[in-house]
């Protein structure tokens, strides 16, 4: 099993990727509000970021993104990947998303099919 984490920056597309991910067989997520650096010292009005920093950090002026996590298992990165890029975009580009897979070595209360169940 990964936990994927996503986080996108194009909120706007938020409904389709996640109707994406159901039909996709994703067994859940949770969607949590964040902001990113740039984002969040532009909304302060901060002085450490000059116009040129802002920039190369690609401050793209939005409120903030939704930070999307899933347990999904190995065999359904791909797909997953499949339908963000259907959803948003090639994740090249400025301002689409980032998505990132950590391994989950424990789990408890996850219904994910084609896992063992280990004899207590």
């Amino acid at each position: 099993m990964k936990l994927m984490v996503f986080i996108l920056n194009r909120t706007e597309r938020l409904e389709m990727l996640l109707e994406g991910f159901s039909n996709a067989g994703v067994g859940g997520a949770t969607i949590i509000d964040s902001a990113g650096l740039a984002q969040t010292l532009n909304s302060l009005d901060s002085s450490l970021l000059t116009s040129t920093v802002r920039e190369l950090l690609g401050s793209s002026g939005s409120d903030g993104n939704k930070t999307i996590l899933s347990a999904i298992r190995d065999d359904q990165l791909e797909t997953v990947r499949k339908v963000i890029y259907a959803a948003v975009g090639d994740l090249s580009l400025p301002n689409t998303g980032i998505l990132f897979t950590l391994p989950i070595d424990f789990a408890e209360g996850l219904p994910i099919p084609n896992q063992p169940k280990e004899n207590k």
